[in-house]
Formats: C-alpha cells, sequence, structure tokens
C-alpha cells in the first residue's frame, strides 16, 4: 500500500496533532492557564484586571454591542461551550451513556447525588447570611480535569470508568443548565426572550424541513442567543437550546454509503491516470461524488461537534480559566479563606460531591436498578467519586452568576481551587492504588 508523502508543514504539525489528540491534553492546558492567571495576577494585578476590563464594542449604528473583555468571554465564547456541550447531551440521549433507563440510571442517578449533598453542605454552612445564594457553585464537575486525571491514573483503570464519569459529567451538566435557568436568572424582558423564541421555532422548522446547512443555524443561533442576552435569561441557555436543533441523522444509510463508495472507487481505478501531479477530470468529479456521498453519510451535529471541540477545549476553556482564575495569593491568604463562602464550596465540592455520588450509587446498586460498570469495583467508583469534586470551571461560572460582591466572588473562587486541587490528588491517588482483581 502506497504512504501518502508529508509535506514539511504536515511533519512540523503532526506532533502538535498527536498531543491535541491525547486524551488528558486539554487539562493540562487548562491547569497552564489557571497557573499563568494566578502567576499574573499576583505579579502585576493592574495590568491583569485591566486587560478583562478592557471594552470591546461589536456593532453599527445603534445596533452597538459594548461590553468589557471578560463579559464577551463569559457571556458569549461561553455560549459556545454551552452550544457544544448541547451537541454532546443530544448525542448521549440519543445514542449514547444515556439514551436508555438502564444505561442513564447510574449515572444520571450518581450526577443527583453529587449535585444535590454538596448544594446541602453549602447552605448549612452559609444559612441565613447573603452568600447562601452561591449554593448551585459545588454542584458542578469540570470534565476536561476530571478525565485529564482519570486518563494519567494508570493503564489499569477500566475504560468503562471513563465511560461512567464522562456520563456523569454530561448528566451534571444538565443540572447546571437547569439551575442556571431557573435559579441564577434575576428579571426577565419578555419581549426579548419572544423574539428568541421565535428564532427558535425557525430553527425547529428548519431541522424538520431538513436543512442541514450549519451557517443557517449559525446565522438563526445568533439571533437566538441575542434575543437570550437582552431579555435577562442568561445567554449561554441559548447555546444548549440551539444544540438541541441541529439536526442528528443521515440522509443515507450506512449499506448505501459502503455500497456507492466501493462503486466510486472501482470507477476511480479504472481511470487512466495522468502522467502528472493532476488528477484527470473524472478522476476529480468522482472525487467531488466521494466528498458529496460521505457529506450526506454524515450527520451535521457530530459534524459540527467535531469542528468546534478543539476550540473549546484549547481556546475558550483556557481564555475563560485566565479571565477568570486570577485569585491573589497574599501574606494572609490562610486567614482569607476562612469564611462560609470558601468552607462552604471547598466542602461541598470535596466531601459533598464524594458522599453524593458514591451514596446514590450504593442505593441505585443496592435496589438492583443499575449494576456496577463492567470490570469495575468499589474503589474505582470512590476515586471517580472524589475527582467529582474538581467543579472548575462550571463552579467559576456559576460563581459569577451567584454574587454581585466581588468579595463573595473572590471566596468562591479560594474555595473552588483549594477543592479541585485536593479532589484530584485525592482522587488520583485512590484510582492509582486500585486494581481490577479487587
Amino acid at each position: 500500500m502506497a504512504v501518502t508523502q508529508k509535506s514539511p508543514i504536515e511533519k512540523i504539525i503532526a506532533p502538535v496533532n498527536r498531543f491535541i489528540h491525547l486524551e488528558y491534553t486539554s487539562g493540562i492546558v487548562l491547569l497552564i492557564s489557571v497557573v499563568i492567571a494566578i502567576l499574573w495576577a499576583n505579579s502585576s494585578p493592574n495590568s491583569y484586571h485591566h486587560l478583562w476590563e478592557l471594552k470591546l464594542t461589536v456593532g453599527f449604528g445603534e445596533a452597538m454591542l459594548s461590553q468589557p473583555l471578560h463579559i464577551w468571554i463569559n457571556d458569549g465564547l461561553m455560549a459556545i461551550f454551552f452550544f457544544v456541550i448541547g451537541l454532546e447531551l443530544k448525542r448521549e440521549f440519543m445514542d449514547g451513556e444515556l439514551s436508555t433507563f438502564r444505561k442513564a440510571s447510574l449515572p444520571m442517578g450518581a450526577a443527583l447525588g453529587g449535585m444535590v449533598i454538596p448544594a446541602l453542605i453549602y447552605v448549612i454552612i452559609n444559612y441565613g447570611t447573603d452568600s447562601m445564594r452561591g449554593w448551585g457553585i459545588p454542584m458542578a464537575t469540570d470534565i476536561a480535569f476530571a478525565l485529564a486525571l482519570l486518563s494519567m491514573a494508570g493503564k489499569h483503570i477500566p475504560s468503562s470508568m471513563k465511560v461512567f464519569l464522562s456520563a456523569l459529567a454530561v448528566a451534571d451538566d444538565l443540572g447546571a443548565v437547569l439551575v442556571i435557568a431557573f435559579f441564577y436568572t434575576v428579571s426577565v424582558n419578555f419581549a426579548a426572550l419572544w423574539i428568541a423564541g421565535i428564532f427558535f421555532i425557525v430553527l425547529l422548522i428548519g431541522n424538520k424541513l431538513g436543512i442541514r446547512n450549519s451557517a443557517f443555524y449559525l446565522i438563526v443561533g445568533i439571533c437566538v442567543w441575542l434575543g437570550f442576552l437582552f431579555s435577562g435569561v442568561h445567554a449561554t441557555i441559548a447555546g444548549v437550546l440551539v444544540a438541541f436543533t441541529i439536526p442528528a441523522a443521515t440522509k443515507i444509510d450506512e449499506r448505501v454509503y459502503a455500497t456507492n463508495l466501493k462503486k466510486l472507487t472501482h470507477e476511480f481505478e479504472q481511470e487512466i491516470p495522468s502522467n502528472s501531479t493532476l488528477t484527470t477530470s473524472a478522476q476529480h468529479h468522482t472525487i467531488q461524488h466521494v466528498k458529496d456521498l460521505s457529506l450526506a453519510a454524515e450527520t451535521p451535529l457530530q459534524k459540527i461537534e467535531h469542528a468546534l471541540h478543539p476550540w473549546v477545549a484549547f481556546l475558550i476553556m483556557p481564555l475563560f480559566a485566565l479571565s477568570n482564575s486570577g485569585i491573589i495569593i497574599g501574606s494572609d491568604f490562610l486567614a482569607s479563606i476562612i469564611n462560609p463562602v470558601s468552607i462552604g464550596v471547598a466542602l461541598g465540592l470535596v466531601v459533598g460531591k464524594f458522599l453524593g455520588i458514591l451514596l446514590f450509587t450504593w442505593l441505585m446498586v443496592r435496589v438492583g436498578i443499575s449494576a456496577l460498570p463492567q470490570e469495575a469495583t468499589w474503589k474505582h467508583i470512590y476515586g471517580v467519586a472524589l475527582l467529582g469534586g474538581i467543579g472548575f470551571t462550571m463552579s467559576l461560572f456559576i460563581s459569577g452568576l451567584a454574587f454581585k460582591n466581588p468579595t463573595f466572588v473572590e471566596q468562591a473562587k479560594y474555595g473552588i481551587l483549594i477543592a479541585s486541587v485536593f479532589a484530584g490528588i485525592l482522587g488520583t491517588l485512590v484510582l492509582r492504588s486500585s486494581d481490577t482483581k479487587q
């Protein structure tokens, strides 16, 4: 079989591509962004905060949007992050780990426990104070960090545990989206919301009519996002809703695709090749047919998800971490974390997540609704339950919605970062000490 000759630029890019496609790389990039943010905020706090407060204006005439850079990241770019979450949710509900009750019961039950118990712990610690509104902060799990540490914990970890953690984190994201929609929306401009609803209906109609062009969903989806932005309902919810309108069916089935591909391949082979680097007209025509055939065999949902995932993992999430993780670590750091918000968030994530995931998993297995993942032991569940306490990205995001008081936001960040470090270390140690034969 002939080997495709790589160009010089392909040889240069190849190591980068290999790095990007490793399971844990997005977690590493996210961690680097956090470290840079903390170092930057402590070495030059003025320049750090000045950058993210710079106003960025988009539009023309009367239709102008002017917001600080960090708002564009949190309300704009993070809408794309939530859009990808929506695509993942739709795919998992259609043909994944959430597609049947038997498959979904264990991770969704574990996710529910991992949301309820942390929220209760936070409320108990902050009951009767202005900071009680932050109960949603310790409910989230950061899938990038958690999966990165699971991948690095050792080759002896059953692959079923990655599936379980992924499904748990996806269900967790669904819970976080619902919490944001119902509990962290202060006021609603119903006129703007109605406009967003009209454009959302246009997307649904487009789906039913068989429109598969990504540009259609992009343009109309931006209109939905703008409607939510002006409505008061957090704009990132638009990302999830738009994702559910993306077509998730192929135009042709696998058998038709395979049969026609063989036919086109045969036609290509029968054509007399040119004696140059160019293909013949007939060959070029066949190649175009192969492209069209492959496009018909591909779902827009998976195509868009695959295209956006690297941008989310290696640009949007690191930018969000860089702009939101810059906490000041002064000489009074230990004293500054002794407050109800930091303690509530930290205990909610480390203790609450562990107890919630473990307890609800045990209940589901005990009553016979679910079974442990294949080849998994309870020690693996302990480790994953601890990794669930890494609530970084979504927890930081919710803290910005929960509090208007910057002091509370800063205290929440302390709790999130401390908890994520402890949960990550403890979870990795437990998983490294586990053995599938136990």
